[in-house]
């Protein structure tokens, strides 16, 4: 599985070096979102595999969407590796069997080590969150791609300047991107066995 992943990785980065002919053409179509947040330095506007070359807004959209939502789980991810692999675990049972949390190993150990029903349990959360709670619920008059307050959760937003929203956007955009080869440098390195956690926290 992971051969397999890493092999998926390696064709997709391949595809920056395609002829230049087929960049000059998707280059035109994409030019509407040159100037999109997350079009920034060093890179500019990024997108090796043409997924928007055809310059369809609504499927911009979606994809930024997906983005911010897998960089926000990944965000959460590399938090949760890093605070189990530290050693910091709840106090406690787990199941009314008497496994404690501090028997639940840190990374890939923990889903052998948690109980299956565990394990189901945080799926069914996950499914939850997915179909009930994370998406837009105001009809269509979200702010942004990504938008989950629905009139509900504000903390001053609406308040900022246009300016302030987005340099925190593209703060958002950045540090789940950071997140999401961060937990897979993680998943990585754990698999071959080489960690890359200093050793007071390693595993």
């Amino acid at each position: 599985m992971m051969k397999y992943l890493m092999l998926s990785l390696l064709a997709a980065s391949a595809t920056a070096f395609a002829p230049q002919s087929s960049q000059q053409q998707s280059s035109a179509l994409s030019a509407s979102f040159a100037n999109e947040i997350g079009a920034q330095a060093p890179l500019g506007f990024f997108d090796p595999l043409g997924l928007v070359a055809d310059g369809d807004q609504d499927k911009f959209d979606r994809l930024r969407y997906v983005e911010l939502k897998h960089g926000r789980i990944a965000q959460l991810a590399v938090v949760g590796y890093l605070t189990t692999a530290a050693g910091i675990r709840l106090p406690g049972d787990i199941d009314l069997h008497g496994t404690s949390y501090t028997d639940i190993g840190p990374g890939f150990q923990s889903l052998v080590d948690m109980p299956k029903a565990g394990v189901f349990q945080i799926l069914i959360f996950i499914g939850w969150l997915e179909v009930i709670v994370m998406k837009d619920l105001t009809g269509g008059k979200a702010e942004f791609a990504g938008d989950f307050r629905n009139g509900f959760i504000d903390f001053g937003w609406d308040k900022q300047t246009d300016a302030w929203k987005k340099n925190k956007r593209a703060i958002e955009l950045n540090q789940g991107r950071a997140a999401q080869m961060g937990i897979l440098g993680l998943m990585f390195h754990e698999k071959i066995g080489v960690s890359v956690l200093p050793p007071e926290i390693g595993f």
